[in-house]
């Protein structure tokens, strides 16, 4: 969801930032692309780590969730997603959203976004039949069940590496949606990288 058809992580860059600034650290790329894609408390255990901040993850996600609530309540669109979905659903192709949101963070950045409900089939982070999180192929292997479709006949489009790297664990075809100028090695392993949705070669 988040980079593929919601434009969220800029703002989840800017929460980390504001965290992070009386340390006199800041998330850089390089982190970035380390965290993406990953459970809350995975991403705020590794950043603290690397950068020697002074708090606990359980801390550091405490004072990020009130910035994220603030700025998740009227999330941008991802370019094309909207049309996009819309044009699948049209041909009847089953729709599945698999992110490593919670479920009430999801609802939060959905809120104002109807067109989720084309969906038939949500997949958060803290679902219980979700075992292990991304790069684990389990989130996918999970919302393919809940569609009644056979992995290797899904698409999955991903934004992050550990996404990427989940979606070909899991069997199915994977595209990496990149949108910005960043080391495109780290999603090599992807069946196709495309800028926009209408490159994607299904």
């Amino acid at each position: 969801m988040d980079g593929v058809l919601l434009d969220t992580e800029p703002l989840y860059t800017e929460a980390y930032n504001r965290i992070m600034a009386p340390f006199g650290a800041h998330l850089d790329p390089a982190t970035k692309l380390e965290i993406m894609g990953r459970r809350a408390i995975q991403s705020a255990a590794h950043v603290i780590a690397k950068f020697g901040l002074p708090i606990t993850p359980e801390e550091f996600l405490k004072r990020r969730e009130p910035i994220l609530v603030e700025l998740f309540s009227d999330s941008p669109v991802v370019p094309g997603a909207v049309d996009f979905v819309r044009e699948l659903k049209a041909q009847e192709i089953p729709l599945a959203v698999a992110t490593s949101t919670g479920r009430e963070v999801f609802e939060i950045k959905t809120r104002r976004h109807h067109w989720f409900s084309l969906f038939d089939a949500i997949v958060c982070g803290d679902d219980p039949e979700v075992q292990k999180p991304k790069p684990a192929p389990d989130i996918f292997l999970t919302a393919a069940r809940r569609l009644g479709v056979p992995i290797e006949h899904c698409a999955i489009f991903e934004d992050s590496p550990a996404g990427v790297e989940a979606g070909c664990a899991s069997g199915g075809r994977t595209f990496a949606l990149i949108r910005e100028e960043t080391d495109l090695r780290l999603y090599e392993a992807a069946h196709q990288i495309i800028g926009k949705f209408s490159e994607a070669e299904i």
